[in-house]
């Protein structure tokens, strides 16, 4: 998987306001191949456990509280140098910072917020993608 596939997550803010298709028309105009895809709704111990590595941060309670707040789309995307070309189309974190055309500045209505989560590394978008998806869901 290293190398050619990420993880991301269509966040309940961009779900709750109709953007699921325009994401993903972006997200197959940027040539990436969607490999697994699932609508669901994270309970606050599964987004605790998706964001554990942020447990000890300032934000933590915010942000789990926001990701079981609503449905959202996960999925596993393919294309070669997919982490870092991923990471390009949506943009920065802080949608008032992010280029002009992402993901992120289009749709996100704040930093705590966001639009969409992006792997920030392959061994990331391995275990991302592991939480979500078992090995049979993948196409």
């Amino acid at each position: 998987m290293s190398g050619n596939q990420t993880f991301t997550m269509i966040k309940p803010v961009a779900v709750k306001n109709n953007k699921i298709g325009p994401i993903l028309k972006m997200i197959n105009e940027a040539g990436f191949r969607i490999k697994a895809m699932k609508f669901t709704h994270l309970t606050k111990k599964q987004a605790s456990d998706f964001y554990a590595v942020h447990a000890d941060k300032y934000f933590f309670e915010d942000l789990t509280s926001f990701m079981s707040s609503g449905p959202i789309v996960a999925a596993i995307l393919e294309k070669e140098n997919a982490v870092e070309d991923y990471r390009k189309l949506i943009g920065a974190t802080d949608p008032a910072k992010a280029e002009e055309g992402t993901i992120r500045k289009l749709y996100a209505e704040s930093m705590s917020h966001n639009a969409v989560h992006g792997s920030d590394s392959d061994e990331n978008a391995i275990i991302e993608s592991d939480f979500f998806f078992s090995k049979t869901e993948r196409f």
